[in-house]
C-alpha cells in the first residue's frame, strides 16, 4: 500500500464536529486537502467551514439514519472524486453490573456498529466509482485498542469496538479484489469530550491534535493498522498473549465493585 495522502485528496469525514474528527478536520485541511465533513451539529460544521474556506464542506447528517444519509450521497463529491471515506463517528456507554441493562449495549451497537455501516451504503458506490477511473481509494475505520482487554464496564463499547474491527478486517478481505485499501485505526484514550466524561484513570491520554497527526502520519505512510500511543497498545497486547485464566484474573481485579 503506497502513501494514501501523499498528494490532495478529497475526503469524507464522519463525526467531524467534535474531538478526533474536528482536529482530524483541521490536520487534513491544513496540509491541502478536502472535507465533506459529517455530524448532527449544523452549526459546529460551518464553523469548520469558516475555518477552511474552500477546503471543507458541511453534510449535515445523522449516520444512525438511513434516510438522513441518503440526503448527503451527492455531497460526497462535492470536490470531485472521493479519494478516502474516514468513518469515524461514535459515542460510548458503560454498563452498571449491579443494574444491568441490554439498552447499553443496543445503544453503543446501533450508533456505532450499524452507523458506520449505513454510512457504507453512499461511500462504497463514490469510491468504487473513484476506482474505475483508475485512482487509488481508501475507506478508514476508526475504532479501538480497547477492545484487546475485558475492561469492566465496557461490555457495550468494547463489543462495538471489536465489531468494527472484524467488520474493517473483513471488508479489506472482500474489497482486495477491487483495489480499495482498508485502514483500521485503534487509538488508546484520547482526550475528547466523550472521555472528559470518564471517572476513572486513562493512561497514556493523548490530546485530539495528537490523535489527529499520529493518524494522519500513519495514513502517509500507507498503513493498514494505525495503533496508539505505542506504549500503550503494546502494554493490551502484552495482556493479550497471556493465558486466558490470568487475563481474568487481572480484569477482575481491575473492576469497579459494586456498592450493593
Amino acid at each position: 500500500m503506497t502513501g494514501t495522502l501523499s498528494s490532495a485528496a478529497n475526503i469524507w469525514l464522519t463525526g467531524a464536529s467534535s474531538g478526533i474528527g474536528e482536529a482530524l478536520v483541521h490536520e487534513l485541511a491544513n496540509q491541502g486537502h478536502r472535507l465533506v465533513v459529517t455530524g448532527r451539529r449544523r452549526e459546529a460544521l460551518e464553523t469548520l467551514a469558516q475555518q477552511h474556506p474552500g477546503r471543507v464542506q458541511p453534510a449535515v447528517a445523522d449516520t444512525t439514519d438511513r434516510q438522513s444519509l441518503e440526503g448527503i450521497r451527492d455531497d460526497l463529491e462535492t470536490f470531485g472524486n472521493l479519494d478516502m471515506a474516514i468513518l469515524n463517528a461514535g459515542t460510548c456507554e458503560y454498563l452498571d453490573i449491579a443494574d444491568y441493562d441490554s439498552s447499553v449495549l443496543e445503544a453503543n451497537i446501533e450508533t456505532n456498529v450499524m452507523g458506520t455501516a449505513r454510512s457504507l451504503d453512499i461511500a462504497l458506490p463514490a469510491l468504487r466509482a473513484t476506482r474505475a477511473r483508475g485512482r487509488p481509494a481508501t475507506l478508514v475505520i476508526v475504532s479501538s485498542s480497547a477492545w484487546w482487554f475485558p475492561f469492566g464496564r465496557a461490555e457495550g463499547y468494547g463489543a462495538y469496538k471489536a465489531a468494527l474491527s472484524y467488520f474493517a478486517h473483513a471488508l479489506r478481505a472482500d474489497l482486495a479484489a477491487e483495489g480499495i485499501e482498508v485502514v483500521v485505526v485503534s487509538p488508546g484514550f484520547v482526550k475528547t469530550p466523550l472521555t472528559d466524561r470518564n471517572d476513572f484513570p486513562m493512561p497514556f491520554l493523548v490530546s485530539a491534535d495528537d490523535a489527529a497527526r499520529r493518524i494522519v502520519k500513519g495514513l502517509k505512510k500507507g498503513r493498514r493498522e494505525i495503533a496508539f500511543p505505542r506504549r500503550f497498545t503494546w502494554l493490551l497486547r502484552a495482556f493479550a498473549a497471556m493465558p486466558g485464566p490470568l487475563v481474568d484474573r487481572i480484569a477482575a481485579g481491575m473492576a469497579r465493585k459494586s456498592d450493593n
